[in-house]
């Protein structure tokens, strides 16, 4: 991490309007990519040295709002052997 530091001041030093980017800023921003991608979380807590997955899940939270939402989707199209639409139903005259 010394070393990282030692970069981004080297950044810093010679473009001054260059944000500082905290390495927890990193952690952070790994483990939501990692997330929205659709990588299990049980990766991203082994990933990140998190002791248990609740952590994991308890500060990532946010990043799945729509988890409930697929879940049911995966569960219906397992149960129907088809593909649930989630689009408004359209008439055709």
């Amino acid at each position: 991490m010394r070393h990282y530091y030692r970069i981004l001041d080297r950044i810093v030093k010679e473009h001054p309007d260059f944000h500082r980017i905290r390495f927890h800023d990193l952690r952070h921003t790994h483990a939501i990519l990692l997330l929205k991608a659709g990588i299990h979380p049980k990766i991203v807590q082994e990933r990140l040295g998190h002791s248990s997955i609740n952590v994991t899940l308890d500060t990532y939270s946010h990043v799945l709002p729509n988890l409930q939402e697929a879940v049911l989707k995966n569960i219906g199209d397992s149960i129907t052997g088809e593909s649930i639409s989630t689009e408004e139903p359209t008439l055709l005259d």
